[in-house]
């Protein structure tokens, strides 16, 4: 694959310092006057979330480790395991909090008394209490009903309020609960002075128009912040979180590589992608998008899993570029055919030349690389022979640079001459003529 770091192409088309600004068409509309699409924070929940992935087990060792990765990279929020949770995951938490990170810690726990006690004191910046709104969990999970949840919430949040720390309150399953029982508890916590509520898809069954509706009527009613939370079991968690974003919302949970319980919920690396997409300056000024890669590799080790081939930005596909028609305009400007910039998350695209979709331009890159010496026609020549090749089995990045040396060689060296036989042609003709043509014994 040939590489390039180019990215003049991809500068004059985004930021044209001197000409007028024009609108980032991939941005926020601006008739959406409730959008946080650039004003978002991330609550990262790799070590709440993520530790219910079915592979994870992180040590207290582990989990510092990837906590200082997460401060490092710039998550505004890191939500750890309950403490109520094992005698483990308690001291986990009270250890991370003494570490001195610049993210605020908080703690997810349930909407008790209990929880919320032992809670504060391990140290957190603030608690996420959750309890579960829909009839599904009411019948077959705690089995209370609205009037309990509202007083439980009540004497939880007044009592964290009083350690002077954030609290959020977030119901559970809030997609398949009721709009007028969501909308009353609330506005309840509300008026009690909650730092910010959340929404969660808990099972992944929010569509983006669901979204948007639920979080823009809410946000009618309550004077806090929004935080939402989505499950990717029908593989729209990212999309929802911006359309959440664009109705309202301001924080969005995230994990790394998206790990969580079942299919995880919104990747943190494919909200950045998106959200960078939307408002580049913004991303950047927030967050050290160049240490993903490492973040990801370092989560993906520790649960024993691949990096995906098609996972946003850092998959090996990710900055690929295989046709012809591709790799000739991406030369020419990178934004023809990206609408992310590689440079922008210390990445390089390639150009990706050993097959036999390859067109001349890209041979031609590969060719200048090489420091060889040939003219647009003998590139298409050459680029004709590797086609051959390539139309007969899978090609390497070896047997094209052979067939490009052999080719350049011939070019500037006299035919060799038998004197009883045919003449000596390139080592790239007699590697097709064998695949073309079986040897006479």
């Amino acid at each position: 694959m040939s590489e390039t770091n180019s990215t003049d192409g991809y500068r004059k088309v985004h930021e044209e310092p001197h000409k007028k600004v024009i609108r980032n068409p991939y941005g926020p509309n601006p008739g959406d006057y409730l959008s946080n699409v650039t004003s978002f924070q991330i609550i990262e929940s790799t070590l709440r979330e993520g530790e219910q992935f079915a592979n994870a087990f992180f040590t207290l060792e582990k989990k510092i480790e990837i906590a200082k990765a997460l401060d490092d990279f710039g998550a505004d929020y890191i939500e750890l395991t309950s403490p109520l949770a094992s005698e483990q995951s308690r001291k986990d938490c009270e250890a991370i909090c003494k570490l001195g990170l610049k993210a605020k810690i908080l703690t997810h726990i349930r909407c008790k008394m209990e929880d919320a006690k032992i809670a504060v004191e391990t140290g957190v910046d603030g608690v996420d209490v959750v309890i579960g709104t829909s009839k599904y969990l009411r019948q077959y999970s705690h089995g209370k009903d609205m009037s309990y949840i509202a007083k439980a919430a009540i004497e939880v949040i007044e009592f964290i309020k009083s350690k002077g720390i954030e609290i959020r309150f977030s119901s559970e399953d809030s997609f398949r609960s009721d709009i007028v029982d969501l909308l009353n508890i609330y506005k309840t916590v509300d008026k009690i002075g909650v730092t910010r509520v959340g929404i969660a898809d808990t099972v992944g069954c929010a569509n983006p128009r669901q979204v948007f509706e639920l979080v823009k009527t809410l946000k009618s009613v309550v004077s806090c912040d929004i935080e939402c939370h989505f499950h990717n079991d029908t593989g729209c968690a990212i999309a929802n979180s911006y359309t959440a974003l664009e109705a309202g919302a301001r924080l969005v949970d995230t994990s790394v590589l998206g790990i969580g319980e079942r299919n995880g919920i919104t990747p943190l690396g494919g909200l950045m992608a998106r959200m960078i997409a939307a408002d580049r300056d913004y991303v950047l000024s927030k967050y050290k998008l160049h240490k993903l890669r490492d973040l990801e590799n370092l989560v993906a080790e520790a649960v024993q899993v691949n990096i995906p081939f098609n996972n946003p930005i850092t998959g090996f596909c990710a900055f690929t570029h295989k046709a012809g028609i591709h790799a000739k305009a991406i030369l020419a400007n990178p934004s023809t055919y990206e609408i992310l910039n590689p440079a922008d998350f210390g990445l390089s695209r390639y150009i990706h030349f050993a097959s036999r979709l390859t067109g001349w331009n890209a041979i031609k890159s590969r060719v200048e690389q090489l420091n060889l010496d040939l003219t647009d026609d003998q590139i298409k020549e050459v680029t004709r022979k590797i086609k051959e090749l390539g139309d007969v089995r899978p090609l390497n990045i070896d047997d094209v640079d052979s067939i490009i040396k052999d080719f350049h060689a011939d070019i500037h060296t006299p035919l060799v001459k038998a004197s009883d036989g045919p003449s000596v042609d390139s080592k790239d003709d007699i590697m097709l003529d064998n695949v073309k043509r079986p040897k006479l014994n």
